[in-house]
């Protein structure tokens, strides 16, 4: 086998082909909910004609979205269940997918002209060796875009009433939510023109705040550390966060923008 298109990261492969994907294959709508509100700040970015690797792409929103301006999308993804969603729910347009690692997958080199993320690459097991590598398969003066974690907002506060520990401020999902740590790798990957900018956005988690605490219970990060009865220890703190639009929690990213000479 070439180990370029070997999947290394093996743990985030048992995960996301897993119960964690599973729940986000099953539940797409809910998590574009979270997450939509992030959209337009990466869409800026895509033009017309343009080719488009859309990383760790999940049930292929992102993909889909950038379809409708580019002249094609792939979206790659270490989950089976979130792209098998991707597909269904895929209609007209140059768009596909494939499931890879993208720290190693063998993109064609030189084949695309943006690459973009909506909070698909917090989880490279070498972030260097993944951004290089996705850095081969932009064509000369490619875009990069993405949005990474820069802290847990809202929701911080909200989890903080099932006593969870704090997790590290520079690992897991916020390992590239510090700009001077983007920079770093982005440069060492062979990137130019790095730039950052920290953007908020509201998360919609539910209808309501029973709605919110039971879909929060079963999330994966949630239901693995706290178990049975979170979404009623949630329950009194979302109810803070109960708008005629649903329970909206104030989300922070970073949106990064680079070049590949």
């Amino acid at each position: 086998m070439n180990m370029r298109s070997s999947i290394v990261n093996t743990h985030q492969a048992a995960a996301w082909n897993g119960y964690e994907g599973a729940h986000w294959a099953a539940h797409a709508d809910r998590y574009n909910a979270v997450n939509d509100a992030f959209n337009p700040f990466l869409l800026d970015a895509v033009r017309p004609g343009d080719r488009v690797l859309d990383i760790g792409c999940g049930t292929g929103r992102t993909t889909r979205l950038a379809a409708r301006t580019a002249a094609s999308a792939l979206g790659v993804d270490l989950s089976g269940p979130m792209l098998a969603t991707a597909r269904e729910l895929t209609g007209e347009g140059d768009v596909s997918y494939v499931r890879g690692d993208a720290q190693v997958h063998p993109f064609p080199d030189s084949s695309f002209d943006l690459a973009l993320s909506r909070f698909g690459i917090m989880f490279f097991g070498d972030p260097v060796a993944a951004f290089a590598n996705i850095g081969r398969a932009l064509a000369p003066g490619g875009r990069l875009t993405f949005l990474s974690m820069r802290g847990y907002g809202d929701l911080a506060h909200v989890v903080a009433a099932l006593g969870l520990p704090a997790g590290p401020p520079d690992a897991g999902p916020l390992s590239l939510g510090d700009p001077e740590t983007v920079e770093r790798v982005l440069t060492e990957a062979g990137f130019a023109g790095v730039v950052t900018r920290p953007v908020h956005a509201p998360q919609n988690w539910g209808a309501d705040a029973a709605d919110a605490a039971a879909f929060l219970g079963a999330w994966g990060p949630i239901r693995h550390q706290a178990g049975e009865g979170a979404a009623e220890r949630l329950l009194p703190v979302l109810r803070a966060f109960e708008t005629p639009d649903g329970v909206l929690l104030d989300g922070a990213a970073l949106l990064v923008g680079a070049v590949r000479p």
